[in-house]
């Protein structure tokens, strides 16, 4: 037990605390706030607590608990909503009203609910770390596998079905030294990456629905992707955009310093939506975690690590997990913060000089895995988390630091924002390293021309990039024919393609199907129109083709008449030949 010798802000530093290791969970003061040690020097320790600190002064106790921070997994997480250090908001809100309690003390599992557990497993069998004992159905979308803990092996000496609390015993492992029991739950650190066999590259995309994502810039099963941009230009809408619709069996929101309304916004979106491939509410395969910019800094940093680790919990079952982060900069504000109250040497801006290192950390637990047990088991991470740069400058460190972790850029314009340009993904200076390593995939799955239709479709927007400072300079009129076609393929391809509502029932979601048939169809009046102004058409009537409103209207095609496209490509060519007459 130690002493408080010193209080700033969520920063405190206690004395008396020599045998206290690094990042265990503390009690402060007589509320028994939850704290964190962060930083040793001799008995003294420095703490980060996660509540308000108010009340608290020196020669106020605080004790050590002996453990790491951690999180609770098990059955009735899916669909949960949690604070930064995995609270269940519902209970707190039941316990102590709308406004939080200091001290309040609330598991993250329902230890009173029982689960049928069904066996898998049997007596006799030999398992390892890893491997399923059995199965609780969640709901019906989640099959969630009761697992082996890891480090542990030997011969499964009883198991039993039933109806069971998490608590409870449902099985137990005979190893070389003792018989241990094996409940619901297990309990994880969530500062250190769950262990797993080995890491596989990734070899298949992530798909999410939105055109320009899909097509142009994809981010691969297992992948990492930033989306940077100004305030307003749409960020945390993509990452809703994403979590709806990502080809993804779980997904975890983690909101890390936004602010509580964009929360809300998810909070009550989420259960009224449906999943396109299952049918039933999507809060059945999501988890929130709940961390607004008006709740405290130090939890704000442990939300990122809680997140993390119920997703590597996901994927050690073999599913394929996505995480979104919103955003990286908040919880880079609360590192600074944390580091500037610790009287640390600042780096860039006052952040700290690990931060690259931290964000390394983060995004380092993706990836696509072959998880720990005696069956070949694949899962999956892919991380996604947005960057909130001030006044949308990425040369700024947490920008910086990102770019050189993620292989993929989502970079968003406020001009596109402002403009109504949905989702505002600015093209010219987007990126995805994925690409080369999944053009097999989308030539076996979509089309074997999908790739040379992608590569033409950008080099005409970024030659439009390039005739746009012809056009400021003298106008429109002052272009070649071929200019000019190119320029309208670009302005196709800008509000038709990839302008995306995501309010419209149709057009929030296009299948990679409708994608190729949507990008084939404006690349197919691009190449005839070249073909008929060299046999002599005129560039006004190519221009003023009916066919064309069509095309336009063609992102509002539903995935069951996809050979609308058909009778388009029809009209079109009809059209066409019809000039050379």
């Amino acid at each position: 037990m130690g002493k408080i010798v010193k209080v700033s802000g969520p920063l405190i530093v206690a004395e008396g605390m020599a045998e206290s290791k690094m990042y265990d969970v503390v009690r402060v003061g007589k509320d028994k706030l939850i704290g964190e040690i962060i930083e040793l020097r001799g008995d003294k320790a420095s703490i980060q607590v996660y509540e308000e600190t108010a009340g608290i002064g020196p020669g106020d106790e605080v004790v050590s608990t002996n453990e790491p921070l951690s999180v609770e997994l098990g059955p009735g997480i899916i669909g949960a909503i949690y604070d930064g250090i995995q609270r269940p908001l519902d209970q707190l809100q039941a316990k102590s009203g709308d406004r939080i309690e200091r001290g309040i003390v609330v598991r993250a599992l329902d230890s009173k609910k029982k689960w049928d557990f069904i066996p898998t497993a049997k007596k006799g069998d030999a398992v390892v770390g890893g491997d399923e004992l059995g199965f609780v159905q969640e709901n019906p979308i989640v099959r969630h596998s009761i697992m082996v803990p890891a480090g542990i092996s030997g011969v499964v000496s009883e198991i039993k079905k039933g109806s069971y609390t998490i608590d409870d015993v449902v099985a137990k492992i005979k190893t070389d030294k003792d018989e241990l029991d094996i409940t619901m739950v297990q309990k994880c650190a969530v500062r250190k990456g769950r262990p797993y066999k080995e890491k596989i590259s990734p070899d298949r995309p992530m798909v999410t629905g939105q055109r320009v994502i899909d097509t142009f810039f994809p981010i691969a099963k297992g992948g990492v992707a930033a989306v940077p941009g100004p305030f307003g230009s749409g960020k945390t809408v993509v990452q809703h955009q994403l979590a709806k619709w990502a080809d993804a069996d779980i997904i975890v929101y983690v909101g890390c310093g936004e602010r509580g309304n964009e929360m809300t916004d998810v909070l009550n979106e989420f259960p009224e939506l449906k999943d396109p491939r299952t049918g039933q509410s999507l809060m059945q395969r999501t988890v929130l975690i709940a961390n607004t910019s008006d709740m405290p800094v130090a939890a704000r940093e442990a939300s990122i690590y809680t997140g993390i680790t119920i997703a590597e919990y996901f994927r050690d079952m073999g599913y394929g997990v996505a995480i979104m982060a919103d955003s990286t900069s908040r919880w880079a504000e609360a590192l600074r913060e944390m580091s500037g109250r610790l009287e640390e040497m600042p780096g860039e801006e006052g952040y700290p000089a690990y931060l690259s290192s931290r964000l390394a950390e983060f995004y380092e637990r993706a990836g696509m895995t072959e998880v720990l047990g005696s069956k070949d088991k694949i899962g999956s991470i892919s991380a996604i988390g947005a960057v909130s740069p001030p006044g949308g400058d990425l040369s700024e460190p947490v920008s910086q630091a990102t770019l050189r972790i993620v292989k993929v850029f989502w970079g968003l314009s406020a001009k596109l924002a402002y403009s109504r340009h949905f989702p505002a993904v600015d093209w010219i200076i987007s990126y995805s390293l994925y690409q080369d390593k999944l053009k097999d995939w989308y030539g076996e799955e979509v089309s074997p021309d999908w790739v040379k239709l992608v590569v033409r479709a950008m080099g005409i927007l970024q030659e439009e990039a390039s005739l746009n400072e012809i056009v400021r300079l003298v106008g429109v009129d002052a272009l070649s024919s071929k200019d000019r076609l190119t320029m309208d393929t670009a302005k196709s391809l800008r509000e038709d393609y990839l302008h995306q509502n995501a309010f419209h029932e149709v057009d929030t979601y296009a299948s990679l199907k409708k994608q190729y048939r949507m990008l084939k169809v404006i690349m197919m009046a691009n190449d005839l129109g070249r073909n008929a102004l060299n046999e002599g058409a005129d560039i006004n009537d190519i221009l003023s083709l009916s066919v064309k409103e069509k095309i336009g209207r063609s992102k509002y095609i539903q995935e069951e008449n996809l050979d609308e496209f058909d009778k388009i490509e029809n009209e079109l060519k009809t059209q066409i030949s019809s000039l050379n007459e």
